[in-house]
């Protein structure tokens, strides 16, 4: 059974920045293709980043393009967003997963393995 750790939440004035980790036990992480999700109270879990399991392709969502950046440390079993220019309506529960294959990352269904979720709270 596989454990996913988010960290590196908290509070943050707008325009700042953030670094989310999300550390995976069990199978190395060179195993999955990884991505982040968020939901905001109220809303519907939605697509953030992803990242095929040898790295070699990212996907980003239009409402943080240019903002957010995923990256993943096979060695340390680790991937990371990386999230700057941050605004109030990036606050939100952040959640790593992991898949197993590298299609449809967009998808919630496709991931298997999901942590317990970090809080980002950006203020205006």
């Amino acid at each position: 059974q596989e454990q996913l750790v988010e960290s590196g939440g908290g509070l943050v004035q707008a325009g700042g920045s953030l670094r989310l980790s999300c550390a995976v036990s069990g199978r190395t992480l060179s195993s999955y293709a990884m991505g982040w999700f968020r939901q905001a109270p109220g809303e519907y879990q939605e697509f953030v980043s992803a990242i095929t399991y040898r790295g070699s392709k990212t996907y980003i969502a239009d409402s943080v393009k240019g903002r957010f950046t995923i990256s993943r440390d096979d060695a340390k079993n680790t991937v990371y967003l990386q999230m700057n220019s941050l605004k109030p309506e990036d606050t939100a529960v952040y959640y790593c997963a992991a898949a197993l294959g590298d299609w449809d990352l967009y998808r919630r269904n496709r991931y298997t393995y999901w942590g317990q979720g970090t809080q980002v709270t950006v203020s205006s």
